[in-house]
């Protein structure tokens, strides 16, 4: 339970177990030894024991160590979607000492060429799908070695076979490319098996990965966690999620990306070191294929984010699935939404326990206790994390009053990669963490989550959060999903536009602004209204506000001039 260190401040309780682990690999060797016959991770079908992860990790590790001059400390880039090869890739590299710099399979020459550089990558394993970016944008880079891997690598033949066919000569989603220093990631494995690895000693103070923020207010940066950032968080997920869990026992589904910081910690973190099962799920967005896959397995527990919810529940295949087993859903990524949440219950029968972090949290901040759910709310902080607001001048605020929530706690990060005046903006000499957001702190300790800071609306100098508009039109039966975005205008120098998906044809403005209008106060209701047939979505799945804004001054300049 969350104490309240003072009128200002809520404290989670005491964190408990560093002690046990000099650095991530402890936590591994660990895992590996309790849970040796479990299942660790599943992906289309094929099944990693801990065991087998263990063997494949180590001869990825000895090849790095004997075929490769790297040495601990250097940078490898990892660009894979939701594979299998992802933690042994993961394990791997960080057995050999290397900093692992996840990278999205989504991004574009430009972004993969800034992140490499900018993280001073010497190696990197990416999907055969996306290599031919990586022949465009090599030479503007440091990376040395490269290592290329087919989606069904690690499946036995000819399953594999067939995989890696229908999507190159059938799906035709491998562009040709030339790289001809590369090495197929199945003949590293091989060479490695034929060597021996040393494990390489690692400090907690060490780089574990380079995370790159999701770069919404410019040029993404590097977010240094160090090994007692992300082991720091595995335990605080452990003392929060955990007494939910039988240990060794659940089946899990990961839809979300395992290169995004919630995923990464979540599942290939804190769910190895209690020996439970990943089922990853290689592509989401295919939601025919992904139902279908959810059909055969008896799943225990299922981590997404609201879209995700939303979009699944809008299905009758899903609907009619056998939920009997499942027992715990985590809700991160993005504000949780009322009619979301219980949607999800009335499909499901289970509660959704809503989770806060960042990138630069590693990113657990808080999370509602399983047995204590106040849906609407990012739950209390996780232990050995303090959390404050502060009003614009950085001044302390009382309980109970908006301002920019702080952290303070062992899973903040180090710092922004080489920038450290952009560290400064952000990050105390007391180690206390601006996330940008707009929280209260509440009397029963207690989290909620006002807004991003970026994202208010300032209407006629009233404060307006897009999310309490979005909850309120995101309980109408007729909508799918929504964003609300300032816009320009000149009475008022922003009003509230609000972009929509409906399921009801015969849904109009007129009527969805009456519907706001009962739940809002004047200045909060939209003044405009567009129905569209999606919205834009990051590779998470989070909507992307920023873009229809921009689109929308776009079209208002257009207009005047």
């Amino acid at each position: 339970m969350s104490e309240h260190a003072n009128d200002q401040v809520l404290t989670g309780p005491e964190l408990k177990g560093m002690e046990n682990y000099r650095s991530l690999m402890d936590v591994f060797h660990e895992a590996v030894k309790r849970f040796a016959d479990n299942p660790a991770f599943t992906c289309m079908g094929q099944t990693l024991t801990f065991t087998e992860l263990d063997k494949l990790s180590g001869h990825f590790a000895a090849w790095l160590q004997h075929e490769t001059g790297l040495q601990p400390g250097d940078r490898i880039a990892i660009q894979l979607p939701n594979v299998l090869q992802f933690p042994v890739a993961v394990f791997g590299a960080m057995r050999a000492g290397l900093v692992v710099v996840n990278t999205n399979p989504l991004y574009t020459e430009r972004e993969m060429a800034h992140q490499f550089k900018d993280s001073g990558a010497k190696a990197i394993l990416i999907l055969a799908n996306m290599a031919d970016k990586l022949e465009k944008v090599l030479d503007r880079t440091d990376i040395e070695h490269v290592l290329v891997t087919e989606l069904g690598d690690l499946h036995g033949f000819p399953k594999r076979f067939l995989i890696n066919a229908v999507v190159k000569y059938v799906k035709k989603m491998v562009p040709s490319y030339s790289l001809p220093m590369a090495v197929p990631f199945r003949k590293a494995l091989k060479d490695g098996a034929s060597r021996n690895h040393r494990e390489v000693e690692r400090e907690l103070d060490d780089i574990a990965a380079l995370q790159y923020t999701g770069g919404t207010t410019g040029m993404p940066k590097g977010t240094m966690l160090t090994h007692c950032n992300l082991v720091a968080n595995m335990l605080q997920a452990d003392a929060a999620i955990g007494p939910g869990l039988d240990e060794g026992k659940e089946v899990v589904i990961a839809p979300l990306p395992v290169y995004h910081i919630y995923t990464f910690t979540v599942n290939c973190l804190f769910l190895m070191k209690t020996g439970n099962h990943s089922i990853l799920i290689t592509n989401p967005r295919d939601l025919d294929n992904f139902v279908k896959e959810l059909k055969s397995i008896q799943f225990t527990a299922f981590i997404g984010l609201n879209t995700l919810f939303n979009a699944l529940c809008n299905r009758d295949d899903f609907r009619n699935l056998d939920f009997s087993k499942l027992h715990l859903t985590i809700s991160g990524g993005m504000a949780l939404t009322k009619a979301s949440a219980e949607r999800w219950k009335e499909v499901t029968g289970c509660d959704i326990a809503e989770g806060y972090g960042l990138t630069e949290t590693s990113p657990v901040v808080s999370f509602n206790p399983i047995d204590n759910i106040q849906l609407g709310t990012i739950g209390k902080p996780v232990a050995g994390t303090s959390v404050k607001v502060v009003d614009t001048d950085g001044n302390d605020l009382p309980l109970g009053e908006a301002g920019e929530l702080c952290v303070k706690g062992p899973q903040v990060m180090k710092g922004y990669w080489n920038l450290d005046e952009e560290t400064a903006k952000v990050l105390s000499d007391d180690g206390w963490f601006s996330t940008g957001d707009i929280a209260v702190l509440q009397e029963d300790g207690f989290i909620k989550i006002v807004d991003r800071k970026k994202d208010m609306i300032l209407v006629s100098g009233f404060n307006v959060y897009p999310n309490e508009i979005e909850d309120v039109v995101a309980a109408h039966p007729g909508i799918v999903e929504a964003a609300a975005v300032g816009v320009p205008d000149e009475s008022s120098g922003e009003a509230v536009k609000l972009f929509v998906v409906s399921r009801d044809e015969n849904l109009d403005e007129k009527s969805l602004r009456e519907w706001c209008k009962k739940e809002l106060a004047a200045y909060k209701v939209p003044k405009s209204v567009e129905f569209r047939d999606e919205l834009p979505k990051t590779n998470v799945g989070k909507v992307l506000r920023r873009q229809l804004r921009d689109e929308e001054q776009e079209r208002q300049g257009e207009q005047k001039s």
